[in-house]
């Protein structure tokens, strides 16, 4: 398969509210330099950059928010950044995706992949996509990647596996059984058992062709979307007829539309190391804590306090003899909960959002 026909499109539309309150709608997750330097857009940007032209690589975000993403990553062509109307999760985004690249180029095979996760041992990971690419160009099957499990896990749903489909780099390739959603913790030990079930990345690589047929057969209306908006790329009122084509849309994920109605469906196992940077908890995979179990971000006085999360960039926050809090200054607010609730900072979020006057917080 030749690289001018590999593309990827970069979903980075969410607002990130499990890491409220310093994503917001206005600087949301993907725009926010959590692990570095570098935000999470461009972390995503680099990972596959090597497996690809420049060109061939689009990114997919809310209308609002085209130019700060544009200026977050400014090796990608301006015409690559898109921006929806309107979020409807990610089955209308792949079908938007879908219309954008076949109008390019009809013969691609391109990758959905996310500005929220992290990763290392990035080399694999690019041979993981290559690899998957070239399956789906030589084949007509969906590829989507599964990670192997590193415990029982109740934040990602699961792919069974069946027998395997082939191996390639040594990488294995699996036949997908069927998609679980996310599990009880005794279900999710369960399926650690069994040893069959991988981690759901929402990572999908598939042909234009492939995926058009699938929606055809599947979600006739999504199809019929991409038919419609073909002729219109890079024609001045596309984003109007985008608007449109939303505006009739429900919400509907890509898993209910598609993946779990599909019979050709193959699992690359995903040997990379892999997070979904889900809420503030995640932090604690990816910066080494001080003696007292503590990850900081920022500034920190403590006396006997440990295993908390903490972020308080460009002021001082103190704790004295509290364990297993996420405690976050940022944005004019302060959070604080129990590590375990932290899942809960969306139902906050929410509930602000309901009872109106917040909005210079959300």
């Amino acid at each position: 398969m030749e690289n001018r026909d590999r593309y990827a499109v970069i979903l980075a539309g969410g607002q990130g509210k499990r890491f409220w309150p310093l994503s917001n709608s206005r600087h949301p997750k993907q725009l926010l330099r959590l692990l570095g330097e570098r935000t999470m857009l461009q972390m995503a940007v680099d990972r596959i950059s090597e497996s690809m032209p420049i060109e061939n690589i689009l990114v997919l975000t809310n209308q609002s928010l085209v130019d700060a993403s544009r200026a977050a990553a400014p090796e990608l062509p301006p015409e690559n950044i898109i921006g929806e109307p309107v979020g409807r999760d990610t089955a209308p985004a792949v079908a938007l995706s879908c219309a954008l690249i076949a109008e390019r180029n009809p013969k691609a095979v391109f990758s959905i992949l996310t500005a929220d996760q992290v990763m290392k041992q990035i080399p694999l990971f690019r041979k993981t996509i290559e690899e998957a690419g070239n399956i789906a160009a030589a084949e007509e099957v969906i590829v989507t990647i599964g990670i192997q499990p590193r415990e029982a896990s109740t934040s990602f749903g699961y792919i069974e596996t069946a027998e395997e489909y082939e191996s390639r780099s040594g990488i294995d390739f699996l036949k997908a059984k069927r998609f679980v959603e996310k599990p009880d913790i005794d279900t999710a030990r369960q399926y650690i058992e069994c040893g069959n079930y991988l981690w759901n990345a929402g990572m999908f690589i598939w042909s234009v062709d492939t995926l058009y047929k699938g929606l055809e057969r599947h979600s006739p209306h999504l199809a019929g979307m991409i038919d419609r908006l073909r002729p219109a790329v890079g024609e001045n009122d596309f984003i109007e007829r985008v608007k449109n084509e939303y505006s009739r849309l429900e919400k509907i994920s890509i898993d209910y539309a598609l993946m779990e109605k599909s019979e050709n469906i193959v699992v690359a196992r995903g040997t990379f190391e892999w997070d979904d940077l889900g809420s503030w908890p995640a932090l604690a995979n990816h910066i080494d804590p001080d003696p007292d179990g503590n990850v900081i971000v920022g500034d920190l006085a403590s006396i006997d306090a440990k295993s908390n999360i903490v972020y308080s960039q460009d002021r001082l926050t103190a704790l004295i003899g509290v364990e297993g809090l996420v405690v976050v200054q940022a944005e004019g607010v302060t959070l604080v909960c129990p590590r375990e609730r932290a899942q809960d900072v969306k139902r906050m979020v929410n509930k602000l959002a309901a009872a109106g006057g917040n909005e210079e917080v959300l």
